[in-house]
């Protein structure tokens, strides 16, 4: 199983990036995906999942309303639309996929990409 993360770069705060996660490896309309975020001295945590289907999203508070996790199941793909970009969103990025939508929220999942650098500067 390969989870593919890319999209992230450097933006100016306001700005917006969409991360893609492409995935291999596994029936990917059969699982849960999720996006989570670390930055330097933190510790990961959730930003965004979605449900197999792509029927339902959660989000973390810190994102609510400014970014949008969607996925394109013909082409086995999760994305984080992120606008309205704040230095505070500057982390490392990960894409994560499990069949249990509460593991994936949880941060439990069974498989995880390699991470995508965002940054923003004020």
């Amino acid at each position: 199983v390969q989870l593919q993360a890319s999209g992230g770069g450097l933006v100016q705060a306001g700005g917006s990036l969409r991360l893609s996660c492409a995935a291999s490896g596994l029936t990917f309309s059969s699982f849960a995906t999720g996006w989570f975020r670390q930055a330097p001295g933190k510790e990961r945590e959730f930003v965004a999942a979605i449900t197999a289907s792509g029927g339902a999203t959660y989000y973390a508070d810190s994102v609510k309303g400014r970014f949008t996790c969607s996925r394109d199941n013909a082409k086995n793909t999760v994305y984080l639309q992120m606008n309205s970009l704040k230095p505070e969103d500057t982390a490392v990025y990960y894409c994560a996929a499990d069949r249990r939508l509460w593991a994936t929220m949880k941060g439990q999942n069974d498989y995880w990409g390699q991470g995508t650098q965002v940054t923003v500067s004020s």
